[in-house]
């Protein structure tokens, strides 16, 4: 096929259009859309004349949310900055400072009622007036309260912001809170992403599903992005078989650890944690904790992450089947018993069983060592 020289027409900012509609288009199947919405939403985000201004406030945080954002490639973030949105402040990306900063937040903010989108890095302190955090001598508290009623929609991006993260783990001094719950009763929508960090491609998708469509994705009862933390991570990790089969790494380092067996007895947090770590992936290198050979933690579920011990076993939400389609063999390892091997091997439904029976054997070894 003959390629037409309109293909490789730059969009401002020097990205084709055709690798800017793949983008799109990659985008728009990852939520859960047909890759026929890739145009519309390509279309959306260049068609307008005035980019989506956003404003972004930094709370109690490490900055983490931003660097992982930085990182992203799938576009660019000086493409999502220069072409997407309009950055019109950020504390880490800002070029001016101090008093010049705070007066174009107020400028943007005042030009923009109703429009801008208002992203909240970081748990907000409440005790004491909130005065553990402030921005140019005022509590990020106040800042939070007097700019919300004007965006359109508010992003809480990071645990810190979606449900308090670290800041917010006991004894909680300052009174960390998420930012849902300042604004809550306000009607203001506000949409989590959480993760520690979460993966810029959720906050990019939701921008990028926002500017297409003028309105929030599918949100879960915790104000989570279905498309991004709709399945538990256990269901898609790639360690799932062993799981079904009864295969655990004991300790760091042992035989099973380096054969890549279920880190479960190491204290994973994947059956009680839902977001898509384990099919997105980090740093477009596919890497992520469990591949690297390090449980979850957790962190993008409150009441999990920095709440619960590292190394104490999770919860197992439900045992479903897995979506791994990995053959289980007898002979690769041999730590699980004939019962878990032969469910595991069976049709989907036979899956439930066998990690019903991996929950049961562990459990009897526990007894045991009691």
């Amino acid at each position: 096929m003959r390629c037409r020289e309109s293909d490789f027409e730059k969009i401002p900012g020097g990205v084709s259009r055709r690798d800017f509609l793949k983008v799109c288009t990659a985008t728009a199947v990852y939520m859960g859309l047909p890759a026929s919405i890739g145009p519309k939403i390509a279309e959306a985000a260049t068609a307008a004349k005035k980019r989506p201004p956003v404003i972004w406030l930094s709370g109690q945080e490490c900055t983490g949310c931003t660097e992982t954002l930085l990182r992203s490639t799938h576009p660019t973030v000086e493409n999502l900055i220069l072409d997407l949105i309009a950055l019109d402040y950020s504390e880490t990306l800002n070029t001016g400072a101090g008093h010049q900063a705070e007066e174009y937040r107020a400028k943007s903010i005042e030009e923009n009622k109703g429009k801008f989108i208002l992203v909240v890095e970081g748990s907000i302190p409440v005790k004491d007036g909130g005065i553990y955090c402030k921005i140019a001598g005022k509590p990020v508290l106040e800042i939070l309260k007097e700019t919300a009623p004007k965006a359109a929609a508010v992003v809480a991006i990071g645990s810190c912001a979606a449900w308090g993260g670290v800041p917010s783990a006991g004894p909680n001094p300052t009174g960390a809170t998420p930012a849902y719950k300042i604004l809550e009763g306000t009607g203001i929508p506000v949409i989590n992403i959480p993760g520690c960090p979460p993966n810029g491609y959720n906050f990019l998708s939701t921008v990028l599903y926002y500017v297409t469509f003028k309105k929030l994705p599918e949100l879960d009862d915790k104000l989570r992005p279905k498309f991004a933390y709709g399945r538990l991570i256990h269901e898609n990790c790639e360690r799932r078989p062993h799981f079904d089969a009864g295969r655990f790494a004991e300790q760091f380092g042992d035989d099973g650890h380096r054969m890549g067996y279920c880190l479960y007895k190491l204290g994973c947090k994947g059956p009680e944690t839902f977001n898509n770590c384990s099919t997105l992936r980090f740093n477009d290198m596919g890497t992520w904790p469990v591949n690297t050979g390090h449980p979850c933690f957790g962190c993008s579920e409150e009441g999990v992450g920095f709440n619960i011990p590292l190394h104490t076993p999770a919860e197992v939400k439900n045992v479903t089947p897995s979506a791994v389609q990995t053959p289980i063999s007898v002979d690769h390892g041999g730590g699980g018993s004939a019962a878990a091997i032969g469910l595991a091997a069976g049709v989907a439904g036979a899956a439930i069983g066998a990690g019903a029976v991996a929950l049961k054997k562990v459990g009897q070894e526990e007894k045991k060592q009691d």
